[in-house]
């Protein structure tokens, strides 16, 4: 009787949970693909790229021999275990392509809960035969297909270069982005907001990095205890196509159960739209006294976070820049992709060009993020009780995208700044380098914004735009796409700096055109019915 209880208070407690996984597979029909694609083709692309740039088996273990002595390049990327086309290719794109993963994972995880409670609509959802934990379980579910389908697509694309190899490294990207996804499941039973939910998940992730690259670079080989603190650590220790290690993926396993298993008993302890790290409530008047401050107040906290990043990635990537530039100038088909990416003015200035350009493309990201904060409030209801004092609609959506344009030039301004420091030269060019990505960036923005206003429904489609630049941004240089292809996003008619000439040509027609996008979307704002 008692096990009958059970079982059948489980079942109650999970009911609904298929028609929510349906639900949150058609509401992300668009953010899902898109993550995947970006993520498959960055790997599947991989080894083609490589056989282009190492055909020989003697270059490639040059390669690797080389790096054993670039620890710089080994916290970027980390050690590699083999000199095949499919190790190189999992020690190349490998710790990026689960840190995509968990990105679209947290996200995945936090919308689907956190931020239907925040929303109000779990309420009304609960109201139905729903049961307690079923939101928690389709909100894992659809993250669990999502990194299903790119392990698979990342297994079958790679199963030429060896079965087992594809196999490991499909399995460990899907369990690192799972790792991510239950920790958002944990995270999002802590807090009260969504956005925090999703920020200090993705600290997390950030810390990860951080943990594994400063391990890395102490060793050549991944046996330092910072790189098996971190669930990127264990993903390059699977070692896929240089003598398997299995039982690596008993620990992402795991880490997946243990935390699922923390998140569900959390969710069973709390109310719904409450959690265990309230909000503390703020002032009504003095600095929340206007929309703006308003606006301050809620993307404060992301833009810190984001800015830090900025200026450590800056610093990192100048202070490897010495060591990176000579590597690449050892290879005639690197040097050209690099050169591709940041121009043809020298190979130092071009690699500072490329990754410069890399970071314009993630603060793109950003402004996105930033941007469509607005469809949170709008969505969520709390944008009416600022409408209905004497906020016109302009003044309110005005405070959130200062925010994010002016956002944006911070954190390059702040990347800039970490560049000359890592580097120690050029602060000035290096400074106009980061700036004059902003007018891409801008466009991005904008493009956010007339989706918001004039298509509310179909905002979170600039995601898709998002990665589909980041898409042209990272992978167009390396298969040497036409001119055309590259020439779709904005990010290809900026001036190739720094040691290119600079073109205002191009940043003021891109600068034009985001300003007529963000006209363009307020002009809908105004004119439109709220959503809610």
């Amino acid at each position: 009787m008692t096990a009958f209880a059970v079982r059948h208070g489980g079942s109650r407690q999970l009911a609904g949970t298929g028609t929510l996984l349906r639900f949150a597979l058609r509401r992300d029909r668009l953010m899902i693909p898109v993550w995947i694609a970006v993520n498959a083709l960055m790997v599947l692309s991989m080894p083609g790229t490589l056989e282009g740039l190492y055909g020989t088996p003697a270059e490639r273990a040059g390669l690797v021999r080389q790096m054993e002595t670039n620890s710089s390049l080994r916290a970027m990327v980390g050690p590699v275990f083999g000199d095949s086309l499919g190790a190189l290719t999992a020690w190349r794109v490998g710790i990026y392509a689960g840190a995509l993963a968990a990105v679209l994972s947290l996200l995945v995880v936090v919308r689907h809960t956190r931020d239907e409670e925040e929303s109000g609509r779990q309420e009304l959802v609960a109201s139905g035969t729903v049961g307690r934990r079923a939101s928690l379980t389709a909100a894992l579910l659809a993250a669990a297909v999502a990194n299903a389908v790119l392990a698979l697509l990342v297994t079958a694309g790679l199963a030429g270069q060896g079965g087992a190899g594809a196999l490991a490294l499909g399995l460990g990207i899907a369990g690192v982005g799972m790792v991510f996804a239950t920790a958002a499941a944990i995270v999002a039973q802590l807090t009260e907001s969504a956005r925090l939910a999703r920020g200090l998940t993705a600290a997390v992730l950030g810390t990860a990095f951080v943990l594994r690259a400063a391990g890395d670079s102490a060793t050549d080989d991944g046996a330092s205890v910072l790189t098996w603190v971190s669930p990127l650590g264990w993903l390059e220790n699977l070692r896929p196509y240089a003598g398997e290690r299995w039982w690596v993926l008993a620990l992402l396993a795991g880490a997946v159960v243990l935390q699922g298993a923390v998140a569900y008993a959390l969710a069973g302890r709390r109310d719904l739209g409450m959690s265990f790290l309230p909000t503390r409530p703020g002032p009504a008047s003095g600095r929340l006294g206007t929309a703006s401050a308003l606006a301050w107040r809620l993307q404060r906290g992301g833009l810190l976070g984001w800015s830090i990043g900025f200026l450590l990635a800056g610093v990192v990537y100048g202070g490897m820049t010495e060591g990176a530039a000579d590597l690449v100038g050892d290879n005639d088909n690197a040097r050209r992709i690099v050169e591709r990416m940041g121009g043809q003015s020298g190979l130092t200035d071009a690699f500072l060009a490329s990754m410069i350009g890399m970071l314009g493309l993630v603060a793109a990201l950003w402004i996105v993020a930033s941007v469509l904060r607005l469809h949170g409030e709008e969505t969520s209801g709390r944008a009416e009780p600022v409408l209905a004092n004497a906020v016109g609609r302009l003044r309110w959506a005005a405070g959130h995208l200062m925010i994010a344009f002016g956002g944006a030039a911070l954190i390059m301004l702040l990347a800039g700044v970490g560049f000359a420091v890592g580097y120690g030269r050029q602060t000035g060019p290096v400074l106009a380098a980061c700036l004059v990505q902003l007018p891409a960036v801008w466009v991005v923005g904008g493009v956010a914004v007339l989706l918001h206003g004039v298509l509310p429904r179909a905002a979170v489609a600039a995601w898709g735009v998002a990665g589909a630049v980041l898409l042209i941004g990272w992978v167009g240089p390396a298969l040497d796409v036409p001119r055309a292809v590259l020439d779709v996003s904005p990010f290809g008619h900026l001036p190739k700096l720094p040691g290119g000439s600079m073109e205002w040509g191009p940043v003021a027609v891109l600068t034009g055109v985001a300003v007529l996008l963000v006209a363009g979307g307020l002009a809908g704002l105004r004119r439109r019915d709220m959503t809610t």
